[in-house]
């Protein structure tokens, strides 16, 4: 087994555990692999180890790895902020986008994603700690942006995303993960009308995952705990 292999293999047992004493089913979880500043050989041994998610927070980085990977099975997710002249390129090439926190961005989303590919899959970023450095609607706009978003015809509404603000200690975020889960229930409870499969709550990274797990989130992004040290370098 490869390093990447051995990582990968710790970090379901680790989901899974944190599954079973949250009273879930791992099946619940999916885990998504954030390959950014990583290259293709190393997303290679993640594939070759099962792994079919992977995350991308740069375009043009993202771009190189998917036109040296095969399409299939792979599910490219991207994680990042957006510029709007980025979206044509996310909208031909992924087939997630976690990080829409404005409807004018969906909109060119919607645009630009091809009539031949299944509509874009997408979550709203939520800044649910209130931080003014970081990306993502304030909670109380989340509502009537997944009304909008709903409505646009190449998009798929699935759920919700939050990056809380750094914590000391693994189970720091719990109000925010909590809060984000609410935040998901109210919404859910709305009678969203259009092309929505509202499945998903995409919280908890490397540090923290466990207690994300256990305030309900279905998705966790791990980076470091499975590919290591990030490289300062983008790779190819």
């Amino acid at each position: 087994m490869t390093r990447i292999s051995d990582n990968l293999q710790a970090v379901r047992s680790a989901i899974a555990s944190a599954c079973r004493s949250a009273g879930r089913n791992p099946e619940s979880l999916r885990l998504l692999a954030v390959s950014k500043r990583f290259g293709v050989t190393d997303i290679l041994e993640a594939v070759a180890a099962g792994q079919r998610d992977f995350g991308e927070n740069y375009v043009q980085e993202a771009l190189g790895k998917i036109a040296q990977l095969p399409r299939e099975p792979l599910r490219w997710h991207f994680i990042g902020p957006m510029q709007s002249n980025k979206t044509r390129d996310i909208a031909e090439h992924f087939d997630w986008v976690q990080s829409v926190d404005r409807l004018k961005i969906a909109q060119r989303l919607s645009q630009q994603r091809p009539p031949h590919l299944p509509a874009l899959n997408v979550c709203i970023q939520v800044n649910i700690s209130g931080e003014s450095s970081k990306s993502g609607c304030r909670p109380e706009q989340a509502l009537e942006l997944c009304h909008a978003v709903a409505s646009l015809p190449q998009l798929r509404l699935r759920g919700l995303m939050a990056i809380p603000a750094p914590a000391a200690t693994p189970v720091g975020n719990q109000a925010a993960f909590r809060g984000l889960h609410a935040l998901a229930g109210a919404i859910r409870q709305a009678d969203l009308r259009g092309n929505v499969r509202f499945d998903t709550l995409s919280m908890g990274m490397s540090d923290d995952y466990a207690s994300a797990i256990a305030a309900g989130s279905t998705m966790v992004r791990v980076g470091t705990a499975i590919f290591g040290a990030r490289n300062s370098a983008v790779m190819p």
